[in-house]
């Protein structure tokens, strides 16, 4: 199962290191089984999209696997693939980048006829490089952002609308970045998204218990900051990254936008449920291998 992971800083950019495989006892084990790709996305100074990924497996490439990121940003966003459409290459890594936006994503979506006709109806074909379901979903959800003047929000909602009623979905969980802002999607309920609000101590009760160091890890994503010891921000990632009482799973079809305030604004407004839902066994097996959890693959 693609791991997912999303920061937001707040108002001033924030210094963190970031490795994306972080166990190398097992991480030649585990990726001849999993690891496909690994990639990092941030916005510069400017605004501008910064993107360090690559296609690999890693035991052809602990260094590039395992080495930390230093990184400042407003936002992050981070994936670990484990590929289940398209071949391992630089043009299929998440994140990918359009019209000045970083998306990663975790699930199968098929039908990807119907959705290419669909971009092609709305112009935006060309904006696909590679094979990916994920890529063609990013581009409707840009068609939708240059259609409705740029509100990204009400682009996702149309767009993973259209999806959830033209074409088959076993799970459509993204992280989307702007240099100010990040939505969180998980749909339906086939794979854990958790969200953690971390509290700011700057401005608020100086008696009150302030964050640690920002210290997060799992096996596949690990994080640390001490810009952000006292500032508040809010993560999200696949699974709970250490033992914070305050991870939460987001429900069945949240859609959850967190901007500067670092106020998270949560909805559920896209369908209950998919009209062409998709089971593992309905998947062929390189899908239905990399949508197994971690639990399942060990």
């Amino acid at each position: 199962m693609c791991r997912l992971f999303g920061m937001h800083a707040g108002r001033t950019p924030a210094r963190a290191t970031m490795w994306l495989l972080t166990d190398p006892d097992s991480l030649a084990q585990q990726s001849r089984r999993e690891a496909d790709g690994t990639g990092i996305g941030v916005f510069g100074p400017g605004g501008a999209p910064i993107v360090d990924k690559q296609p690999i497996a890693a035991y052809e490439d602990k260094a590039f696997a395992t080495e930390a990121r230093e990184l400042e940003s407003r936002t992050f966003v981070a994936h670990v693939r484990y590929a289940s459409t398209g071949a391992n290459t630089l043009v299929n890594t998440h994140p990918f980048e359009q019209d000045g936006r970083l998306l990663a994503h975790n699930g199968v979506l098929q039908g990807l006829d119907v959705l290419e006709a669909r971009l092609r109806e709305l112009g935006v074909m060309g904006l696909v490089r590679g094979q990916t379901d994920s890529e063609r979903m990013f581009a409707l959800i840009t068609a939708e952002a240059r259609r409705n003047g740029g509100d990204v929000g009400a682009a996702i909602v149309t767009a993973l609308t259209w999806i959830i009623e033209n074409i088959p979905l076993y799970a459509a969980n993204i992280v989307l970045t702007t240099p100010s802002e990040l939505w969180a999607v998980r749909y339906p309920d086939t794979h854990p998204l958790y969200v953690l609000e971390r509290p700011s101590r700057e401005g608020g009760d100086q008696n009150a218990p302030h964050p640690a160091r920002l210290e997060a890890r799992t096996r596949r994503i690990s994080v640390r900051s001490d810009t952000l010891a006292e500032r508040g921000s809010v993560i999200v990632a696949t699974e709970p990254m250490d033992s914070d009482p305050g991870w939460r799973q987001m429900g069945a079809g949240e859609v959850a936008h967190v901007g500067e305030d670092l106020h998270v604004h949560s909805s559920a407004p896209l369908p209950p449920r998919p009209a062409h839902p998709l089971s593992l066994k309905d998947l062929e097996p390189r899908a239905a291998s990399s949508q197994q959890s971690s639990a399942a693959r060990g």
